[in-house]
């Protein structure tokens, strides 16, 4: 990782579509052709993609992960001197259900199995992961039963961390390792504390923040930045949404819960996205220990369907896009 490169970030979950991907990184086919497009006009400008590696879809059967995939869509980014990031290794999201067959301890070695595996296969194709991903929830998630969570009850939320990290550390010592978060309150920099004082590698504070209920403002944000360098760590913006249509209503806790089946961007809300994260980006890219910016969704037809994208769902660029673009193109 080159360390005098700020890191402008994207999604690039649709390049791991089967349909993009052929041998030599050649596409056919007309959804290949429009998700070719997408990438190729956010990739134009950031040089930072995220891949997907949610053990419940990478690998949904026991012994069969889906290495081919995603390595063929690594380096499709790598050939275009795309950095790329895996996300996450643990999580109690999208977790594998064919875990829960199995006790607590054994749960637990089958984690890291699973870490030393991946990270030992993608060295030197990815070298930046999340590698555990909420843990300021996952001991209390009660949504629904999984294994990550089992787990993090019975141990406890520092030796899992600990254990993932020398993990991946195991499996590739020259990784950049990522502590990702989105609970950014008191509760994540006393998590922070205890990991530290164990010795636990952690290389970077990952730093989620979606905004779906809006915008967090200049103040938040220097707040958020101030609380979490004190510990003299990289900074990363790890899941950055900024919304450009109407607002996810203030009651839902869990952003997951908001479905709906159409959330269109407006004239009005794609400009008031454009001048949001033209501060949000002004104030970070100006902090020291702030070397990553990652906006979640490439296009408004991401995650929940909202219009957090650059660009639209028929991949024309918004005001946004062309704004930052014009700003920070050479810096990419």
């Amino acid at each position: 990782m080159n360390k005098e490169k700020f890191l402008f970030g994207c999604g690039g979950f649709e390049a791991v579509e089967p349909s993009v991907l052929k041998a030599g990184g050649k596409s056919s086919g007309e959804r290949a052709a429009f998700l070719t497009e997408r990438l190729n006009k956010l990739f134009n400008f950031h040089n930072f993609a995220t891949l997907p590696f949610y053990l419940g879809r990478y690998e949904p059967e026991e012994g069969k992960p889906n290495e081919e995939m995603l390595k063929a869509a690594a380096l499709w980014f790598k050939e275009r001197n795309i950095i790329t990031k895996g996300h996450p290794l643990c999580w109690h999201t999208v977790c594998a259900p064919w875990l829960m067959n199995y006790s607590n301890a054994q749960i637990l070695k089958k984690v890291i199995e699973r870490i030393e595996r991946d990270v030992s296969a993608f060295a030197g194709i990815i070298d930046i992961w999340d590698v555990i991903n909420e843990v300021v929830i996952m001991p209390v998630f009660d949504k629904y039963d999984n294994a990550i969570t089992r787990i993090c009850k019975e141990y406890g939320q520092v030796r899992i961390v600990k254990e993932v990290f020398n993990a991946a550390r195991r499996a590739n010592p020259n990784a950049v390792l990522i502590l990702n978060d989105f609970d950014t309150s008191q509760e994540y920099e006393i998590l922070i504390d205890k990991c530290l004082q164990e010795g636990i590698p952690i290389d970077v504070i990952g730093i989620q923040s979606h905004q779906h209920q809006g915008y967090w403002g200049a103040e938040k944000t220097h707040d958020v930045l101030s609380r979490f360098s004190r510990f003299n760590l990289p900074l990363h913006f790890t899941e950055n949404t900024i919304i450009s249509g109407d607002l996810m209503p203030p009651h839902i806790i869990d952003l997951n819960d908001w479905q709906v089946e159409e959330w269109k961007t407006t004239t009005e809300g794609e400009e008031r996205q454009k001048n949001e994260m033209l501060e949000m980006y002004g104030i970070l890219t100006a902090h020291p220990q702030v070397k990553a910016i990652t906006n979640w969704s490439g296009s408004d037809d991401a995650w929940l369907h909202a219009p957090a994208g650059f660009l639209r769902t028929d991949n024309s660029e918004k005001p946004s896009f062309i704004a930052l673009r014009e700003i920070y193109k050479n810096h990419s």
